[in-house]
């Protein structure tokens, strides 16, 4: 039984090591983007989070969330304008928004996966369910949190957006067209992903 829980522990660790180690490397290369056109910007920075939170549960995914939430919090010292702006406006808050609002997502992506367990075996919907709300809790938590702590006219001010619009309207307007494509794409990916782990068995179903 030691020898089991031991080698249960180090495949872990492996496996966590192994997904914060591709977070890392997502967010600080092109790898984790996929730009179309002038506008579009896809993330996939999710989906390591997402597959954390299918093999290892939630407190897994609130690990990984919080590597990608100090991923984002590091480049708002001057390697995005975006976050530098916020980050030069109120520390504390760009921290909450950046890393505690993406390991909340993270636990709850990882508490999707065992609820839907309950209710099929297929593991295609399933891991493709929990990618694509590891994306939509990542959008709302984030969007939310912006809007909630620095306000509307901040957010107006960093972004360009007309200060005269409603806060849904603001909410919708900085989700944009982007969050739909990393919703499609995490629910697509993860769902081909988790599926191969799973039928690999590297994963426990």
């Amino acid at each position: 039984m030691a020898k089991q829980n031991q080698n249960q522990k180090a495949k872990t660790v492996a496996v966590l090591g192994i997904l914060i180690g591709l977070t890392v490397l997502m967010a600080f290369t092109p790898v984790g983007y996929l730009k179309l056109g002038v506008t579009i910007s896809i993330s996939f920075l999710m989906i390591p989070v997402a597959i954390g939170a299918i093999a290892k549960g939630p407190w897994a995914g609130a690990l990984l969330g919080t590597v990608f939430g100090i991923t984002s919090f590091v480049q708002c010292f001057g390697m995005d304008a975006f976050g530098t702006f916020l980050a030069n406006t109120n520390i504390v808050f760009t921290f909450i928004m950046c890393v505690i609002c993406r390991a909340l997502a993270g636990f709850l992506t990882g508490l999707v996966y065992k609820l839907i367990t309950k209710f099929t075996k297929n593991a295609f919907v399933r891991s493709s369910v929990t990618g694509l709300c590891a994306a939509l809790f990542n959008t709302v938590l984030f969007v939310g949190a912006l809007i909630l702590l620095f306000g509307k006219g901040t957010v107006s001010e960093a972004t360009g957006i007309d200060p005269t619009i409603g806060v849904v309207a603001l909410f919708a307007t900085i989700v944009g067209i982007n969050a739909i494509f990393e919703a499609i794409a995490a629910f697509i990916l993860t769902g081909g992903i988790g599926t191969a782990l799973i039928k690999a068995k590297l994963i426990e179903a």
